[in-house]
């Protein structure tokens, strides 16, 4: 089995190694809604998300999803699509996938909490851009030419860890 292992500010993947940054408030293994920590454990990947406006030539064998205008993942604790891709709308708390700032140019969800989602343990944990490697609210985030390097070599089987 293939793992991303997260560690510190590191990802590795077989032979190599990127510098990431995780969420502001560091690791935890009791995530709540908001924290602005990244979850603990071993999670599968879902498919990638990309900007086509931005984003011309990749390489990967992940399915993909080219990023709308009107795309958000559902943060809203009392919405029944919490943690969930949804079509925005004004009545539901969620993060907007299609971003002016270029770190959602590239997403990989990280499948944590998605299976039986649980109200307030936190949602939209994506692997994700950085710029300028500021921490995040809570997911892991690497350069683009990194970023494009693993979509090279990773799979929809790949795992993540993160330690």
């Amino acid at each position: 089995m293939q793992i991303i292992t997260i560690s510190n500010n590191t990802l590795k993947f077989d032979d190599f190694e990127f510098k990431c940054v995780i969420g502001k408030n560091g690791k935890t293994s009791n995530k709540k809604e908001g924290d602005k920590k990244t979850p603990r454990g071993k999670f599968s990947i879902g498919s990638l998300f990309f900007r086509k406006d931005k984003i011309k030539t990749f390489q990967t064998s992940l399915k993909k999803i080219s990023i709308k205008k009107t795309m958000g993942w559902c943060d809203d604790v009392n919405s029944p699509n919490y943690n969930k891709l949804i079509k925005i709308n004004k009545n539901e708390k969620h993060e907007k996938l299609f971003r002016d700032d270029g770190i959602y140019d590239l997403i990989i969800p990280i499948n944590y909490n998605t299976n039986k989602t649980i109200k307030h343990k936190g949602s939209a944990i994506f692997l994700h851009l950085t710029n300028n490697y500021k921490k995040t609210l809570g997911c892991v985030a690497l350069k683009k030419s990194d970023f494009l390097i693993l979509l090279k070599v990773i799979n929809k089987n790949t795992k993540i860890q993160i330690i």
